[in-house]
C-alpha cells in the first residue's frame, strides 16, 4: 500500500505528496489506460459538451486540461501559477488591474498553425461573447479590454483589481482554440477538442455519449509541461463497480473520478496483489444549498437550526469512512484563510438548540421540506448520505423531510430554477484560492443562481479580498466572511474529501497524475 504523509502548509496550494514521482519515460508500447466514471453526453440541451466555453464541470475540464493550452498553470505539487504558453506573465501596476503576459517562442496548435496574442484574445472573447449560463463566462467576467502588442504579447485590462486572475488564467476557459475551429459566438458542437496542449485527443462515440478518449502526444507542444508517455486513453464507465472490476481484470492502469467509499476502505484495509491505492491531498467539498426565498427556509432560523441539528462527522465516518471528514466552513481545510465558523457558532449537533433557535423566531415545527440530491454526479454514496441526513433531521421531530433524488441532466436545470428549497451540491475548486470557495456562492451572477445577497460580502469584503496580491493576508477577510456564510446560513458546508487512486503495480507519476484540484495531469503517467 503506498500512502501518502499530508503536508499542509500555510501557502495556498502547496498540497503534495512527500514522495517524488518516480523517473523514467513510458517505453512507446501500448497506451497507458485510465478509468473514470465520468460521463459526456451530447443533448439538445447541451450540443457541446466539451467546448471550454461551455463545459463547466471536472470531468470536462479533465480532458480540457490535456488538449487545450493555457496562458499559466499551476505547477506540480502547487502554489502559485507559473507561465505555460506564456513565457511570462506580470502584473504591470500597483492594483492588479493589469495583466501582460508573453508568449513563448515557436508555439503553435498541433497541426502547425502559430499561436498569436489575436488567437489568445479570440478564444477568451468568445467565452464571454456566449456567456453560457451555466458555463464557466463568470471566471473572465472581470476582464474589461484585452490588448494585443506585437506577435508576443497581451495585456487584461480588468474592471476591479482581482490577485486571483493568474489563477483564472490557468482554468479551461481561458484555453486557447484555433479560430477555425470553433465559431467566435456560437458553441462548437461535437466532442472533438483542439488546441495546443501536451495531448491531440480523439474521441470514440456511441449513441451521443463518449465511451472512450484517446490522447496522443502533441509532437508540436511547447510549454512548461513534461509529458512522459506517448499515449494515454481515458476509458468511461458507467460506474465505480464496473470501473473497480476493469482494474481487478488487468483491463485499465488506474482508476480516478469516481471511486466508492467501500472501495477505497476496502483497498486501504484489505490490499490487492497487484494494485496499488496511493491516498492525496483533497479539495473538493460537499454542501446543501438553499433557496432563500422558498417560504420553508426562507427564515435563517430554519436554515440556522439544520445546521445545529446536522451531525457530520456521523455523516463523515458512517457513509465515507476514511474518505470524508467533516467541514465547517466553505472554505476546507489546507486552503488559506480556513476557519471553523459553523463549529464556532454552533458547537456540537445539539437538537435542545435547534429547538430553541426555532421557538425564538416563531417557527412552527416540524418544518417541512423536501431534501434533493443528484443521483448520477457525485459518486454513489450520495444516496446513504441524504437517507442519513434525513434521519437525522427527522429524529429530531424539528422537521419532517423527504428525500428525492433525480438525474443530473435535470437536477442541475431545475436547482438553477429555484424549484428546490434544499438541494445538495458538490464543489472542485475552478483554483486552491479561499476566493474561489467563496465568491461563486455569494457573488453576483453566482454559481448556484441563488437569491441571497449579503450586500457586505459582495460590495466591500470580496472586492477587498481580490486587492491582496499576497493571499495570506487577506486572510482576515475571509474569516469575515465564513462568519456572515455561518450565521446566514445561505449553504451549510457538509464534508471535505480525500482523494483515492488506484492503479496497478508498475504504473509511476500516480501521485502527481491528480492534484488537490482534482485535476487530471495524464502527462504525470509512464510505466516502469
Amino acid at each position: 500500500m503506498n500512502r501518502k504523509t499530508l503536508v499542509l502548509p500555510a501557502v495556498i496550494g502547496l498540497l503534495a505528496p512527500v514522495l517524488a514521482a518516480c523517473g523514467g519515460s513510458d517505453d512507446g508500447g501500448d497506451a497507458i489506460v485510465v478509468g473514470t466514471t465520468d460521463q459526456f453526453v451530447a443533448s439538445k440541451d447541451n450540443t457541446a459538451p466539451l467546448d471550454p466555453a461551455i463545459g463547466y464541470e471536472a470531468g470536462v475540464w479533465n480532458v480540457l486540461r490535456q488538449t487545450v493550452q493555457t496562458l499559466t498553470h499551476i505547477p506540480r505539487g502547487g502554489g502559485e501559477p507559473v507561465p505555460e504558453a506564456a513565457r511570462s506573465c506580470e502584473f504591470t501596476d500597483t492594483a492588479s488591474q493589469s495583466y501582460r503576459c508573453t508568449l513563448r517562442d515557436g508555439l503553435t496548435f498541433s497541426d502547425g498553425t502559430p499561436v498569436t496574442p489575436e488567437d489568445v484574445k479570440y478564444s477568451i472573447q468568445r467565452v464571454l461573447d456566449i456567456k453560457d449560463e451555466s458555463g464557466p463566462v463568470g471566471l473572465l467576467a472581470n476582464i474589461d479590454t484585452m490588448e494585443t502588442k506585437g506577435t508576443k504579447q497581451i495585456v487584461f485590462h480588468l474592471k476591479t483589481s482581482d490577485a486571483t486572475f493568474p489563477y483564472k488564467l490557468a482554468t479551461p476557459p481561458a484555453g486557447i482554440v484555433p479560430k477555425d475551429k470553433y465559431p467566435a459566438k456560437a458553441a462548437r458542437d461535437g466532442f472533438q477538442v483542439d488546441g495546443s496542449g501536451p495531448y491531440t485527443m480523439k474521441p470514440e462515440v456511441e449513441d451521443d455519449q463518449v465511451v472512450k478518449v484517446v490522447f496522443t502526444r502533441n509532437p508540436e507542444y511547447k510549454g512548461d509541461l513534461k509529458v512522459v508517455n506517448d499515449k494515454v486513453e481515458l476509458d468511461l464507465f458507467p460506474d465505480a463497480a464496473a470501473m473497480g472490476k476493469a482494474l481487478e481484470d488487468d483491463e485499465i492502469d488506474m482508476m480516478t473520478r469516481t471511486m466508492s467509499p467501500e472501495q477505497a476502505q476496502q483497498m486501504l484495509e484489505q490490499p490487492k496483489e497487484g494494485i496499488e491505492l496511493t491516498e492525496m491531498p483533497g479539495l473538493a467539498i460537499s454542501y446543501l444549498a438553499f433557496n432563500t426565498e422558498d417560504p420553508a427556509v426562507k427564515d435563517k432560523a430554519v436554515r440556522q437550526a439544520m445546521a445545529q441539528v446536522i451531525d457530520r462527522g456521523s455523516i463523515a465516518t458512517g457513509v465515507y469512512g476514511s474518505t470524508a471528514e467533516p467541514l465547517y466552513s466553505l472554505i476546507p481545510s489546507g486552503v488559506t484563510g480556513h476557519t471553523n465558523s459553523f463549529f464556532n457558532k454552533y458547537g456540537d449537533p445539539s437538537v435542545a438548540g435547534a429547538a430553541k433557535t426555532l421557538e425564538r423566531a416563531g417557527i412552527d415545527t416540524p418544518v417541512k421540506f423536501t431534501l434533493n440530491y443528484t443521483t448520477d454526479h457525485y459518486g454513489p454514496a450520495t444516496a446513504s448520505e441524504f437517507k442519513l441526513l434525513a434521519k437525522q433531521l427527522n429524529g429530531s421531530e424539528l422537521f419532517d423531510v423527504d428525500v428525492v433524488g433525480t438525474p443530473w441532466s435535470k437536477y442541475r436545470p431545475a436547482q438553477k430554477n429555484g424549484d428546490y428549497a434544499v438541494y445538495g451540491m458538490g464543489w472542485f475548486p475552478d483554483f486552491p484560492d479561499p476566493d474561489n470557495y467563496t465568491a461563486p456562492f455569494l457573488d453576483k451572477n453566482n454559481f448556484l443562481n441563488s437569491p441571497y445577497e449579503s450586500v457586505l460580502a459582495q460590495d466591500t469584503l470580496i472586492p477587498q479580498s481580490r486587492r491582496v496580491a499576497d493571499r495570506s493576508a487577506a486572510s482576515g477577510t475571509f474569516t469575515k466572511i465564513q462568519d456572515i456564510v455561518a450565521d446566514d446560513v445561505p449553504v451549510l458546508p457538509v464534508w471535505q474529501g480525500k482523494q483515492y487512486v488506484a492503479s496497478r503495480v508498475g504504473l509511476n507519476g500516480v501521485e502527481w497524475a491528480v492534484n488537490a484540484s482534482a485535476d487530471l495531469q495524464l502527462w504525470e503517467l509512464s510505466r516502469s
